[in-house]
Order: C-alpha cells, then structure tokens, then sequence
C-alpha cells in the first residue's frame, strides 16, 4: 500500500505499526530536501497540527553546508534562529523504497508566523497566486536527465569523481537494448514515483553513455514542482540502495553530453479545466496558430529569459551545458518543433505548449517554474507580441540573442532585472543574487583540476 495518504489514513498505519517515520522536509534554495525524521507517533499527536522546527541557517548555507555571511534573512548577528516547518497536508504520502516511512513536504515561517518569503515553496506559491489573480491556473511538466553509474556514491567520492563507470559504453539515445540493462535501476525508479504518488510517462536512454531521461506527467505548477523534487531525491535514494549513483549535474563531463531539465508550461482557466493555448475551432490555419495569449506567454519568456536565466541555471557548473551542436541551447528563439532553439513549441490542441529547453538537470524545479510564470505574466500584461517562429538552425545565426554564457553574466542579468524585482521583490532577488555571487566567488578561488594538468609542469 503506498501513494497519497490523508491524516486519518497516516494515524491508522502508525497504530497498526505499518508507519513508524515521517520525513517532514522543505526544498532549501539548492532545491535538495531537507527536515526531519519524526516518529510515526510524534508526528500524528504533535507535529501535524502544530508543525516542527528547524534552524533558519538553512537558507544561508552553500552546498557543504557552510554558513554564508550577508544575507538579510539571519546571521550570526541575529543568532541563526529557528523557524517552523508546517506540513502541507494535501503533499503526504508513503514512500515506497523506504520501509515503513511517509513523507510531507512543509512550508516554512519565521518565529513571528509570516512566511519565509526567500524559501523556494513561497516564491512559487506567490506566482502561482499572481496568476489565479488575472483569472489563470498554470499547469507545467519536467523531462529530467540523469547520468547512471555503477560506481556507488561513495565509490564516486572516494576517485573524486573521475575515471566513474558509467553503465553504458556507447550513445544510447532511444536504444532499447541498453536500456534493458539500465532497468534495474530506472524501473525501480519510474515504479518507485508511481507508487509515491509521482505520476511517470516514459522514461528512454539520451544521448550520453548511461544517459537516461524521465518524463514527468503535468500537473499545476506547485505540484508539479513537488513531483520533480521528489523524483530527483527519490532517484538519488533508490540508487543508493541498489548500490550505484546518479548525478543531475548540469554537465559531469567536459566530454559527455549536458544534462537537461526540458520545462513545458501552458495556461488554463482558473478552474484548471479549459485550456487556453488550444487553437480557436474552425480557424483557418489553427493548428498551428494559437490564440494571442499563447503569444504573449511566449513573448515573455524569450523577454525575460536572460534576466532570469539564474533560476534556470544556477551553478557554475550550468553555463558549461550551453554548447552549440549539443541539443542544449544558446540562442533566445523559439520555433515550431526546432531543438536548436531556446524555446521549443509543441503539442496539439489542448497540449498545446511551450517547451523552454534553457534550464539544466540542476535548476531547483520551485525556482524554475517560478521564473517562466513571471517570464510569462509579464509578456500577458505588456501584451508583448511573440515573434514569427523560427526556422533554421539557431546555433548558426549570430542575429540572435544569446543564453548568458557564465553564471557571473547571469547574476549581473538578475540583479538589474525590473522584471525580476517587480515579480518576486527584491528581498528575494537580493537573497538570491547575494548567494549566487558568494558562489561564484568559491569558484574563482577554487584551483581546479584542469589547472595543474595544463600549469603545473609546463608553465
């Protein structure tokens, strides 16, 4: 028995001894999950009417965890205090790979009780209630890449990271033979979600050597962020298990293809039942015209994609992904079924959709989806007009804007950004421009590998 629970459902299995741990977590601003295991008992008498705390320095720390100095949001100054975990009850659900455990995703408050407006949850929440506002539900969908290997986690950290095996030894894009292989592993994955309430549509081998790709079904925005956070923790965990690794990275190798997170969005009525991208009936030309709206949404996300392209790409490590001939993207274009562009559109009738390709398998799904509803908003409320759909090869047309090629070039877009600032306010903007500088600072100190091969010697 496992997928969506309420809290009757939860309090029973807890008495029956067939729930004995909660994992209540929160998407910190890397969108890794993060919280607490709670005891079956302790969650249901007290945590899930009067939530559970943790410490505010959460959303101040790099990757390794470190406290990072100049955020607004707490510091050593104000004593890194605690802030409370509120469990969105409608997220609860069992989890499958992990015996006799559930799992809550939770929004989080300050002491005072006001949302942590910086928390990545909150920032797509309040695009999601900008657009209900103008009479609107956005629903969205991930295709998440990933790279397989064979080595374990711990394996992979012990070689730093080099000389992994991963588990195919050639290009695999749609290969149905290498893929048998990798079942293993992506069935127990793809079974894995459906179970968690994380609906799956396809999964198929990419383009790279133990490259796979898995198909989120849409959803409204907010819950198709839950899923492809789920998905991207749950794959993690369950490779874990059977004794292999996975990486999301944006690029793991110079030499290997980038990692993408394909992002397809489209707008319906605030009931969520009518879609208004789907051609007029009867139109001549209609199905590959749609209404002005689709044309505005569209035209907001090439205006605002590089000021937001951070949200899209938020490591160093994203900007290497943007190379030309690689089906990742480097120029703002869109067209009609055109991989070579930034921006791709597709579907039929009611499917009718945009799919921006800029974002990386390491963009945090909250912050990506929040930034093409802004993106999208603005070019609604401008009424800007979309131009005519490309056609040719984008790679090869310097007339064309370009995806910011550093993340320092993406910070300096964010930061400047009007759009940015009137959509999410600056106390956000700030908070994440402020992280990102500090991480690229990490960076530039940092002596790389591919430094002492190239110096150390022959310089």
């Amino acid at each position: 028995m496992a997928g969506r629970i309420d809290p009757r459902t939860l309090a029973s299995l807890v008495r029956r001894g067939d729930i004995d741990t909660v994992l209540a977590v929160f998407p910190d601003g890397l969108g890794r999950l993060l919280g607490k295991r709670l005891v079956g008992r302790h969650f249901v008498e007290r945590v899930l009417d009067d939530g559970v705390h943790a410490c505010i320095y959460l959303f101040t720390v790099d990757m390794e965890m470190e406290p990072l100095p100049g955020f607004t949001l707490t510091s050593w100054e104000r004593g890194y205090g605690d802030m409370k975990m509120v469990p969105d009850l409608r997220t609860l659900r069992r989890i499958p790979w992990l015996p006799k455990t559930a799992l809550v995703l939770c929004d989080v408050y300050g002491e005072e009780g006001h949302p942590v407006e910086e928390a990545p949850r909150w920032v797509l929440r309040r695009q999601v209630e900008r657009a209900a506002a103008l009479g609107y539900s956005v629903k969205a969908a991930a295709e998440l890449e990933l790279y397989c290997f064979r080595d374990t986690f711990e394996a992979a950290q012990g070689k730093r990271y080099h000389g992994l095996t991963p588990v195919a030894g050639y290009l695999e894009d749609y290969h149905i033979l290498q893929t048998t292989k990798e079942e293993p592993l992506i069935r127990a994955v793809r079974n894995g979600m459906e179970a968690a309430d994380v609906p799956i549509e396809t999964s198929k081998g990419e383009w790279g050597r133990g490259q796979e790709e898995i198909n989120l079904v849409y959803a409204d925005a907010l819950e198709a962020a839950d899923r492809a956070a789920l998905y991207k923790h749950g794959a993690k965990e369950i490779a874990y298990l059977q004794g292999s690794a996975v990486t999301f990275m944006a690029k793991y190798d110079q030499n290997a293809a980038g990692s993408s997170f394909h992002l397809h969005s489209s707008l319906w009525d605030r009931a969520g039942r009518r879609a208004l991208f789907a051609p007029v009936a009867g139109r001549k030309g209609a199905r590959r015209e749609p209404p002005p709206l689709f044309g505005h949404w569209l035209a907001g996300q090439l205006a605002a994609a590089r000021e937001l392209t951070y949200f899209y790409a938020p490591t160093v490590n994203s900007y290497k992904r943007y190379q030309s001939g690689s089906f990742a993207p480097t120029r703002i274009v869109a067209g009609w079924d055109n991989r070579t562009c930034g921006f791709r559109l597709c579907g039929e009738g009611a499917s009718r959709r945009v799919e921006n390709r800029i974002p990386g398998a390491d963009a945090n799904p909250y912050l990506a989806f929040a930034a093409t509803i802004a993106a999208g908003l603005h070019g609604i409320t401008q009424k800007l007009k979309a131009p005519r759909p490309y056609e040719g090869n984008a790679y090869e047309d310097a007339s064309l804007p370009q995806v910011p090629k550093t993340l320092r070039d993406a910070i300096a877009e964010l930061e400047g950004s009007k759009l940015a600032r009137a959509a999410f306010g600056s106390r956000v903007v700030d908070h994440y421009v402020h992280g990102a500088r500090l991480e690229q600072e990490a960076f530039d100190r940092a002596v790389t590998d591919w430094e002492l091969l190239r110096y150390f010697e022959r310089i």
